[in-house]
């Protein structure tokens, strides 16, 4: 701890951990971060979980003074298979996406941190669900269940995840996500999402997508399936989460002109 200059984010770190006391780990996005998971995240504070039986401590006069702002938090929940031996200790990968998720400012946020952990494999779903089911108290908890959940039936990013729950909000068949598929070339490809008895694709395109290179490759994908006689439909993410009637209303109106009952 003894160095010239600021601190870095690892002396951060450390400071806030030995001054939280005996039995305190980085946890949240400060440790998930730690951990190696990569994004813009809302972090007002560095997250340190100490055991419930413990007060916090009065950190005032221990903190160094250029230190961000520190929230202890207690908690009667912490196994030690949500322990992560480092330097300084900390809460595992799942753990700490739990928790960043039931402490985020907003629920968009929460997805974004579950969907990138996944996405960046981090963390599988199967560990994040597993944390989860070991707290049945935590804030969000089916927010976390239904992403997580999400995630693992195939959706690789927010924006996919965000389209599975469109679906299911209006009342479509959930499509199948991430279908492996060969193009003309012999190469392999993914499909966003995908109706296979109606014959009905989805492209969800992110910011990638307006690089020239990625977008003439769309363009090639897109061709090969309208040749072969897919109905090719592309929203924005954007659109997915700001415009979902609208949306949802197109891909209804696909769905029953390729036989899609009437509710």
């Amino acid at each position: 701890m003894t160095r010239p200059g600021p601190l870095g984010p690892e002396q951060h770190a450390w400071a806030a951990v030995l001054a939280a006391g005996p039995g305190a780990l980085l946890a949240g996005i400060a440790a998930a971060t730690a951990g190696g998971l990569r994004g813009r995240w809302q972090r007002t504070a560095l997250d340190v979980l100490v055991p419930g039986d413990r007060r916090p401590p009065n950190l005032l006069r221990r903190l160094p003074a250029d230190l961000p702002a520190v929230k202890v938090r207690r908690t009667t929940s912490l196994p030690d298979e949500d322990r992560q031996p480092a330097r300084p200790d900390r809460t595992t990968m799942a753990r700490s996406v739990v928790d960043a998720a039931q402490w985020a400012p907003n629920d968009d946020e929460a997805r974004a941190v579950i969907a990138a952990a996944c996405q960046q494999g981090r963390a599988t779903p199967a560990e994040i669900l597993a944390v989860a089911a070991r707290m049945p108290r935590a804030r969000r908890r089916q927010l976390v269940l239904t992403t997580a959940t999400d995630a693992a039936g195939g959706a690789s990013s927010l924006a996919e995840i965000d389209f599975v729950r469109l679906c299911r909000a209006f009342g479509l068949p959930r499509p199948d996500l991430q279908r492996k598929r060969t193009d003309a070339a012999g190469r392999v490809r993914y499909l966003d999402a995908y109706w296979e008895h109606f014959g009905i694709h989805v492209e969800v395109d992110g910011g990638h997508h307006t690089d020239v290179g990625q977008w003439a490759s769309d363009m090639r994908r897109q061709n090969d399936l309208w040749i072969a006689g897919d109905i090719v439909l592309r929203f924005p993410a954007t659109q997915i989460r700001q415009n979902p009637q609208e949306v949802a209303a197109q891909l209804m109106r696909a769905l029953r002109s390729r036989g899609f009952p009437e509710i």
